[in-house]
């Protein structure tokens, strides 16, 4: 049996094949990242082209990019048929962006750990992690320098 494009998947099949939770899929819904159609009998069925939606969603949650992110990005993608290969580009760019971003501030943090981890000293005159009589409380909980 081989699968058409224009054929809608249950949502086991859906999880089977992304690796994502029924429920997980269903709160995907909720959020608009996915849709699916419902069946006489009240099932879900997935277009096949959520596939990749999906996949996505899975992606941009192990680098750590939060689902409201992810929800703004696909707001520009059609949920009713598959988008094109320019609104792939379109949110690819988007995406570049936003992990440019990223790698920019992380290697800012890991500079400024290794030289304060490596350090060891907090020194009261060069430890840029000081915060004499907690002036830095005011701004807010966390850490400021860092």
């Amino acid at each position: 049996m081989s699968l058409e494009p224009d054929d809608l998947l249950a949502v086991g099949e859906v999880a089977r094949r992304t690796g994502v939770a029924v429920s997980a899929l269903h709160y995907y819904e909720q959020l608009g990242l996915i849709a699916s159609t419902r069946t006489a009998g009240n099932q879900r069925r997935y277009p096949r082209h959520m596939l990749r939606r999906i996949s996505l969603v899975v992606v941009a949650k192990r680098l750590g990019i939060p689902l409201a992110d992810v929800q703004e990005v696909f707001t520009s993608l059609p949920l009713d048929h598959p988008p094109s290969q320019r609104d792939w580009r379109r949110v690819a760019k988007l995406w570049n962006d936003e992990l440019e971003l990223r790698r920019t501030q992380i290697d800012h943090l890991q500079r400024e750990l290794t030289g304060c981890i490596g350090c060891g000293c907090l020194s009261l005159k060069a430890c840029r992690l000081l915060n004499p009589e907690d002036a830095l409380g005011s701004d807010g909980p966390g850490p400021r320098r860092i």
